[in-house]
Order: structure tokens, then sequence, then C-alpha cells
């Protein structure tokens, strides 16, 4: 489920000009979604907010635009064929040696062949991002929000009977199907067997992608699904909520009673269901927000805008810092003051239920994405504060500069990857505040001029 999490560690993370997948077309999953390491996140797409977020993935990682929209036909290419067909029949033992049965193994695999269109996705992703107020844009549409609206009330019942189990708002998991699949009409049609064993076999990130091949298989043999209806996103990303193998096997449920755990089914309920139990496995707090809009006083100190500062809003309030209606934000527990465009756009409040949605994918793009289109369906205002729009971004070759060159005089960038996550952001707001400059955490050509000159 967290193809945040997963693709984060496929490809990096969203970043928010402070910080890091998409339903497809518009997954909006920027980068990242479930599968990562330490924690099986559900879903598998994703983008990077540099603000950048993955193009149509509101995955904020990284999910391509068209993934879901059509699946290419595999390129036969006869050489690299005969050595897949050899790493198939290497892949054989290992699989069978984790329990996977021979003759699950034979069909499964029937009719797999190199598919050459879910390597060159996978090479190009670092080029989809976008700035977040692009994103958001595209993550709250007026055809997303109306779609979601419509989706709850067609599937009202499920949903409110989803809410009294596992006490997830309907809102809130509808929200999350609208950016991972715009509500099922964009789920994938990748063969997911081909898709996997192609990047398994590729090797670039082989032993990660040949788990999810793994996991795949016991889906299969669990009966859940036929190998010919297994599709999804080129890097794994499943069903309506799109799920990696590894987070449905661990968080996915029979919610219908049918004896399957069915996330491709025309009736969303099961995805719904497993989307809900994996928030609420990671601490969803019902009634707690994500996050809230608020209003800095003159003079905040953006060093206090950082995820490890928590206060009560009550605390914060002592500061200046209130709601849009000019009073203290009620105090929904210990929060921490998220500006993912610097002090020129939005500024947040965010809980501890923003966490719990970054389990799903971990990209702040993504999660404000998520937080902000469940206000919209339940009636909220729009996010108030005007974005920087009209920013001249960096290519992805100045952001690798950029990081270079703050690694060079110190400060903790991470990889060198282009990728402008909160540890570059929170280098950039260290580097800006020792040069006596507006601490607005941008990898701007500003910033680069700044950077080449001292």
């Amino acid at each position: 489920m967290r193809i945040g999490v997963f693709l984060a560690a496929v490809f990096g993370s969203i970043v928010t000009m402070s910080a890091t997948a998409a339903p497809v077309e518009s997954s909006l999953r920027p980068q990242l979604r479930p599968g990562t390491i330490t924690i099986e996140p559900a879903t598998a797409q994703a983008g990077t907010v540099l603000v950048a977020a993955p193009l149509r993935s509101l995955r904020p990682l990284i999910r391509p635009a068209d993934a879901a929209n059509s699946q290419p036909d595999a390129i036969p290419v006869s050489a690299m064929d005969r050595k897949f067909r050899q790493w198939i029949r290497e892949f054989r033992g290992r699989a069978l040696a984790a329990g996977i049965s021979g003759p699950v193994f034979e069909r499964a695999f029937r009719g797999v062949r190199y598919n050459a269109d879910v390597i060159s996705k996978d090479r190009n992703q670092s080029e989809f991002k976008r700035y977040i107020w692009d994103y958001l844009d595209n993550a709250t549409s007026p055809p997303r929000v109306d779609g979601g609206k419509k989706a709850l009330r067609k599937y009202r019942a499920a949903l409110q009977k989803i809410e009294a189990r596992y006490g997830v708002e309907k809102e809130v998991v509808t929200a999350v199907w609208g950016l991972e699949s715009f509500y099922g009409t964009k789920m994938g049609t990748y063969p997911l067997i081909e898709a996997l064993a192609t990047l398994a076999y590729d090797g670039r990130r082989g032993a990660l992608f040949e788990k999810q091949l793994i996991a795949a298989l016991k889906i299969i043999q669990a009966g859940d699904v036929a190998p010919r209806n297994m599709t999804g996103s080129w890097a794994g990303a499943m069903g309506h909520t799109q799920f990696i193998p590894t987070s449905y096997l661990a968080y996915a449920v029979d919610f219908t009673g049918d004896g399957k755990r069915d996330i491709w089914s025309p009736d969303p309920t099961d995805a719904l269901a497993s989307t809900a139990a994996y928030l609420k496995q990671f601490g969803w707090k019902k009634g707690q927000p994500w996050g809230v809009e608020v209003r800095l006083p003159s003079g905040f100190d953006e060093g206090n805008a950082s995820r490890k500062i928590k206060k009560m809003p009550s605390d914060w309030a002592k500061l200046g810092v209130l709601g849009l209606n000019g009073k203290p934000v009620p105090n929904h527990g210990r929060a921490s003051i998220l500006l993912p465009a610097g002090k020129a756009g939005a500024a947040f409040m965010i809980f501890d239920n923003f966490a719990v949605i970054e389990r799903y994918n971990h990209a702040e793009a993504y999660v404000i994405g998520v937080g902000h289109l469940s206000d919209l369906l339940k009636g909220g205002a729009p996010i108030q504060a005007k974005w920087p729009r009209g920013y001249d971004p960096l290519t992805f070759e100045e952001r690798q500069e950029v990081q270079r060159r703050l690694k060079s005089k110190g400060y903790k960038v991470g990889k060198i990857d282009g990728i402008i996550g909160p540890n570059s952001a929170g280098a950039i707001r260290s580097y800006q505040k020792s040069v006596g400059v507006a601490q607005d955490g941008y990898a701007s050509k500003a910033l680069l001029k700044l950077l080449k000159s001292r």
C-alpha cells in the first residue's frame, strides 16, 4: 500500500519544495507507494514535488500519466528474450523454494515476455515532476471532486460500514481511491507477473521487485485472482487503491465475505475496506484532521516549520499561529507546521494522521492531496493562500548540482539524486539561513546562482 514508500525506495520521493504513486492518468501518487523495506505500503507509484511531483501520478511517487490508460505491447527483442527466459528458469527454483507450486508457477508465467515498455517507464520516472500547486490543481480538480461526491453517494452504504468497522472516515478512503485510480477508472492494464518479472530481471532493483513478484505468485496461489486478471500499473500497483503485492498480502481484507480479497472487482468494496484497514493499522485517529490551513504571524521563524517540532495548537497560538478564522486551532493533539512552498505559499498545522496517510505514499504532496480532497468531499473550503506560481524550475541536472554544492559545503543532503526531498530541503534552509536570505527550502535558479557565487 505504500507504494509511496515502495516507490520511494524504487525511485525516490516526491519533493515539496520542502520535501517526498498517483493513480495513473491521475494517479496522483507522487512517487512512492507502499512496499518499501521497512513498511509495507499498499500502493506503488509516485512522484516528487519539487515541490515536484510525478506528473500525473498524484501519487506524489510516481506513476506515469499513461500507465493506466494503456498497456503497450511487449517489445520482443530476441537476444533479450532468450536471456529473460533463462532468468525465469533460474527464478523458478527460488519461487518454488518460497512455497510456490510448480503448476501455479507455470500457469502464472504462461505467455510472459520481456516487456521493454516497462523498463522505458522505469528509466524515465525522474522527469515526471512538477510544483506542488500544479499537483494539487490536478488532485483536487473539479472532475475529481465531483467524481468523489458521486462515489460517496453510490457506495455510501458500504463506505459507512467500512468507517464503522475501521474508524476511518469515508471521505478519506474515497480520496485515496480518487488519487490512486480516479475512482476505479484508471487501475492500469499491465499484466502484473510480466511487469514485475521484467523489473526483477532488469536488476537495477532486482531484489525489491523479485520480492513483489513472489508475493504476486502467492496471491494467485491463494486463489484471490487468476493470472490473466492480475493487472495494474507498470511498477506493480494493483486494483482500485493500488496496493503492491506485499502490502496486499499483509493488509487486504475480504469485506464482502465471498472468500476472496478482490481489489480488482467492479465492486470496489474489498479495495476500499483494505485501504481503511491499512490506515487503521498505522494508527489513524478518527475525528483528527490530517492538517489545518493556518495563518502565520509576521516574522514567523521558518526554522519552527519542522516535522521535528511539535506543539499543542494552543501553544502554537501563543506564538501567533492561528486558524483562518483568526482563532486558535482546536486542540486535536500535538502538531507541526508545514510550509510545502515556503512562506510564499500555504501554511498547514499537521497532526498525527498526516503521517498515517504518508505510510500509504511517502510524498508530502500526495498526503496534502488526499487530505485536502477529503476535506472538499466533506464540504470544506479550498486552500485560501496563494501559491508562488510562475516559478522557474531547475532541470534534473541542476537539482543534482544544487545537492552537490550543498554537500561540498558540509550540508547533509542525502543522495545526489536530483530529488529535493526533506533532507535536501532542510539543507537548503540551513544554507539560506547561513547567508541571510529567506529560508524557503526551494531549489531555485536563484539558489543555484547563490551557491555558485559563494
